[in-house]
């Protein structure tokens, strides 16, 4: 029997269904494939524009603060990327605001999002090499992201004070593309004993290439519509625009399921999409971390394609948040392998 996508998405199945590719959609369809099902959340909370300083020039942020004092010892905190094929997005779109906005509500928590640098647009949709540049005017590449991203982290939990925050409460997380990057930093910084206190992984991109999908997730993605899946060339013209024209040496320190040691990975939730090829990608990686003795919960979200929490007022994204708020809620339990 062929499986549907929930039904809000079900019933705007036609505006997509005459593409291969969701890039050669209309903006305007687009735009009503991904408009709101209801009113952006309310929550009472402080949202501020701050700069953080990285190693390749400043890092923009957005503070998402609760209302009132915090408790003693300060809140739960995490560090939040958005998602965009290491390429686009920004602080304003659903799945860097709204989800911040709902976490930090629903959580009593403080979200740090983090505007990382982006690499070039891929050749292959328009973009060129010199549209996005670092501190030294080169095109932005491996690690620079994953630098900006560490300079917050580490920010945090430099001055939890400052941020109103509990330094050993301080998780990491991200989406699709911010999600790899979650995990990269994660890596990094577990080999000198500072990783954070979580990894939250949503819809995550962690290899190079999409691992092979097994019987049921072949069958998912055959009955979703294909634009909304991610076409082979894509992937490879996002790997090569994160590392450049020599990929290979870096491979295993950008794309997170390569890595070769996972026994010292945080307590992590790995949420993946019913309807979403990388879903392989997620259930590899969770694969491996259980087998290296890690922590972690894995879930997948039904009816659901890649990217949905970058929809307003949409059902399956307020169950995310409310997953993810539930792991800021768990108390701090000691690792004895670190």
């Amino acid at each position: 029997m062929t499986r549907r996508l929930v039904p809000g998405l079900e019933a705007r199945r036609h505006l997509i269904e005459g593409y291969a590719e969701f890039s050669q959609i209309p903006e305007e369809v687009t735009a009503e494939w991904k408009a709101p099902f209801g009113p952006a959340e309310d929550w009472d909370l402080t949202v501020v524009d701050e700069v953080i300083q990285g190693p390749h020039g400043p890092v923009p942020v957005r503070l998402y603060t609760p209302v009132g004092a915090p408790p003693d010892g300060g809140r739960p905190c995490l560090v939040w990327m958005h998602g965009g094929a290491f390429s686009w997005g920004d602080l304003d779109m659903a799945e860097a605001h709204e989800v911040a906005r709902g976490v930090a509500g629903r959580a009593d928590a403080v979200v740090v999002s983090v505007d990382y640098r982006l690499c070039p647009v891929m050749p292959e949709l328009g973009g060129t090499v010199g549209d996005r540049v670092d501190d030294l005017g080169r095109p932005v590449r491996f690690p620079v992201p994953q630098d900006d991203c560490i300079a917050v982290l580490d920010a945090v939990r430099a001055d939890p004070a400052r941020f109103g925050v509990d330094a050993a409460r301080v998780a990491i997380g991200g989406a699709s593309a911010g999600a790899s990057l979650a995990a990269s930093v994660t890596l990094r910084t577990m080999d000198d004993d500072r990783a954070p206190w979580q990894t939250l992984l949503v819809y995550p991109m962690l290899h190079p290439r999409v691992p092979e999908p097994g019987a049921e997730l072949a069958e998912a993605v055959a009955d979703a519509p294909p634009a909304l899946q991610f076409p082979a060339w894509m992937i490879e013209a996002t790997r090569r625009t994160v590392l450049g024209d020599d990929p290979e040496q870096a491979d295993d320190e950008v794309f997170p399921g390569l890595a070769a040691d996972l026994e010292r990975f945080p307590p992590t939730y790995l949420e993946n999409c019913e309807f979403d090829a990388f879903r392989a990608s997620g259930e590899l990686f969770g694969a491996r971390l259980r087998a290296a003795g890690v922590d972690v919960v894995e879930a997948t979200r039904a009816g659901v394609p890649h990217g949905h929490l970058d929809i307003v007022g949409f059902g399956p994204a307020r169950d995310t948040l409310d997953a993810l708020a539930e792991r800021l809620a768990r108390p701090v339990v000691v690792d004895p392998r670190r």
